[in-house]
C-alpha cells in the first residue's frame, strides 16, 4: 500500500509501553510525564490483531519498540504472536540492553529475529549521566549476549551529543574491528529537552565520518550492509568484522524514502515522527471494526516530509511516547 506520495509502507514501529527504566538527556525528562493508564495501552492480542489486518496491505516488517519495551511483561508472548502472522518478514527489537544478557536467549526462542541496542556510552559514569539512572548497564555484555543468542545482524545506536560524548565516536569506531556488529551514529534532534537545540549541538554526520575514518582507516561502503527499514548509510573500515553507519535526520532528508509509520502504546497510529498526524485504531478495533480503511485514510493524509531541519520537531516532547 502507497501514501499520497507514491512511498510503498511496509514497516510498522510499534510501541508496547511508554514508560522507560532510563530518563535519556535527548529521549524524555527525568519527571513530568503522565503514564498511560494501563486500560488505555493495547494488549498484546490487540497489537497482534492488529499486525493481522495490515500484514494483508503489504505491512512486512516489524519493529518493537517503547518507552523500554522490555519492561513488560513477558515480551516473549507478544514475539511469538507476530512471528506466527502470515506475511511477516522480520520482527525486531529496540533496547537500551539492560535486560539483554538474561532475556536475549528467550527472546530468540520465542521468534525474534534481531535487535538494535542503544548505547551512548561505553564508560559506567557517562552512561549514569546520560540516562540518569544507574542500572549497573554493561553495553559489551548486552550486545555480546544478544550475538550469542543468534539476534543478528546486532546493531548498535549511538546519539552524538557534541560536549557530552561525541569524543568516543572512535571508541565506537573501533568496536567494529573486532565484532560484526554494526554501530550508527545518529544526529541530536530537537525534542523534548533538546528543543532549544541550536546547530552548535549537532555533530554533523560528516564530521563523525571523518573521525570514524581516522580511528579504523579509509571507510568505503558496505556492500554487505545489514538487513534494515531504516535511513542508515554503512561504511566498512579495510580491516573491520562490523561496520559505522549513520542516521542523518538534520543534515541530510530522507523523507523522499521514508517507509514506516508509528503504532503507540495506547493504539494510535502516527504517520510520521516529527510530525502531528496520526490516527486511532484502538477504538474501531475494540469495537469489533476493520481498521484497514483507517490505515488507507492515515496513508492518504501522511505529510510528505518532516521540518526538523528547521528545528520543528512538529510538538515532539518525547521519544518515549512514540517509540522514537
Amino acid at each position: 500500500m502507497r501514501d499520497a506520495q507514491g512511498r510503498a509502507i511496509s514497516y510498522l514501529r510499534i510501541s508496547v509501553t511508554d514508560r522507560c527504566n532510563f530518563r535519556c538527556l535527548y529521549c524524555m525528562p527525568v519527571d513530568g510525564l503522565e503514564w498511560l493508564p494501563k486500560a488505555e495501552i493495547l494488549t498484546y492480542e490487540e497489537i497482534a490483531e492488529i499486525v493481522r489486518q495490515l500484514a494483508p496491505a503489504g505491512i512486512r516488517r516489524l519493529r518493537i519498540t517503547g518507552g523500554e519495551p522490555t519492561i513488560r511483561p513477558d515480551l516473549e508472548i507478544l514475539i511469538g504472536y507476530l512471528k506466527a502472522i502470515p506475511g511477516i518478514q522480520d520482527v525486531a527489537l529496540s533496547t537500551n540492553g539492560v535486560k539483554l544478557v538474561k532475556k536475549a536467549a528467550d527472546y530468540a526462542a520465542a521468534g525474534l529475529d534481531r535487535v538494535n541496542m542503544s548505547a551512548d556510552s561505553l564508560r559506567h559514569e557517562r552512561i549514569v549521566q546520560i540516562a540518569r539512572r544507574d542500572l549497573g548497564l554493561d553495553p559489551i555484555a548486552a550486545l555480546t549476549a544478544a550475538e550469542r543468542a543468534g539476534l543478528e545482524p546486532v546493531k548498535v545506536n549511538m546519539v552524538v551529543l557534541r560536549g557530552i560524548n561525541d569524543d568516543e565516536v572512535e571508541d565506537f569506531a573501533r568496536l567494529t574491528l573486532d565484532h560484526p556488529w554494526h554501530v550508527r551514529f545518529i544526529e541530536l534532534m530537537p525534542v523534548g529537552e533538546m528543543a532549544s537545540l541550536t546547530w552548535d549541538h549537532v555533530v554533523p554526520s560528516a564530521e563523525v565520518l571523518e573521525r570514524c575514518a581516522a580511528a579504523i582507516g579509509d571507510l568505503m561502503p558496505a556492500a554487505d550492509a545489514p538487513l534494515g527499514n531504516g535511513p542508515a548509510v554503512y561504511y566498512r573500515g579495510p580491516a573491520a568484522a562490523g561496520s559505522v553507519g549513520v542516521i542523518t535526520p538534520m543534515t541530510h532528508s530522507y523523507c523522499g524514502s521514508c517507509n514506516r509509520v508509528r503504532l503507540t502504546a495506547d493504539g494510535r497510529l502516527r504517520t510520521c515522527l516529527f510530525g502531528t498526524h496520526e490516527v486511532g485504531f484502538r477504538d474501531p478495533l475494540r469495537r469489533g471494526e476493520s481498521i484497514v480503511p483507517v490505515f488507507q485514510r492515515a496513508l492518504a493524509e501522511k505529510p510528505p516530509e518532516h521540518h526538523l531541519r528547521q528545528m520543528d520537531a512538529g510538538g515532539l516532547t518525547a521519544l518515549s511516547q512514540v517509540g522514537g
